[in-house]
């Protein structure tokens, strides 16, 4: 588990936190969704339990949801009985595997009515969130699974890290710190808009590309649990 450790540490640029294993590989061998302990270890909360982690699988993600893809998709759920049930099933099975992780890790489950992610059971507000959950439980999401077809191939490139690079250091700013928005403002962790965090540039997010709190480059965000979470 330590070089998968490694490896996640090398695709985020920082130590993961929450870690408990790897959820699924890429094509090319490498982590590209792990999944995390539903609570840190202080307690607080950690709602979302898979998290994309490829930089590449996060950018071609960022791209669909930069076009419309979650609107269109939020559309759908409300003329479509049929997609509307298989996501509601969908969001059972985030709820029971979370649940099932809090006792495989020794936790606490999470209070009733907190999020599953990705905004189930009746809204699309992160098709990161979405696509995780569909990797790490093939036949779970059906709009994770529409997700990852229309993102393409963002494997065919090869590795997206090295595994024997140099290891990012730990963040002062998340060991125990709050961390900030551009303002240098303390943020409130799981409260930050999807539209709040944007990358710059590269293999994450490209320019102007929305994050939201299933890709975990920079730490994602549980957002609007009714237990406020850290983040990763």
């Amino acid at each position: 588990m330590m070089a998968e450790a490694a490896v996640v540490a090398r695709q985020l640029g920082r130590p993961p936190r929450g870690l408990r294993q790897v959820a699924h590989r890429c094509p090319c061998g490498l982590p590209d969704v792990v999944e995390t302990a539903p609570r840190l270890a202080d307690g607080t909360p950690f709602p979302t339990l898979y998290y994309l982690t490829c930089p590449r699988a996060v950018a071609a993600i960022s791209r669909l949801e930069a076009a419309g893809v979650m609107r269109q998709m939020q559309e759908r759920l409300t003329t479509d009985a049929a997609l509307r049930a298989a996501y509601q099933a969908a969001h059972r099975d985030y709820l029971a595997r979370r649940d099932e992780a809090a006792r495989a890790a020794g936790v606490a489950p999470l209070p009733p009515g907190t999020q599953s992610a990705g905004g189930m059971p009746g809204r699309v507000k992160c098709l990161h969130a979405l696509a995780a959950h569909e990797l790490a439980v093939p036949g779970a999401n059906p709009l994770g699974r529409e997700a990852i077809t229309a993102a393409g191939p963002w494997w065919a490139q090869g590795p997206c890290v090295d595994p024997e690079g140099a290891l990012p250091a730990a963040s002062p700013a998340r060991e125990g710190q709050l961390p900030t928005s551009g303002t240098g403002m303390p943020q409130v962790p799981g409260r930050t808009p999807h539209s709040a965090s944007r990358r710059a540039s590269g293999t994450t997010h490209p320019r102007g590309l929305l994050r939201c709190p299933g890709a975990e480059d920079q730490p994602p965000e549980a957002s609007e649990a009714p237990a406020r979470g850290a983040d990763n």
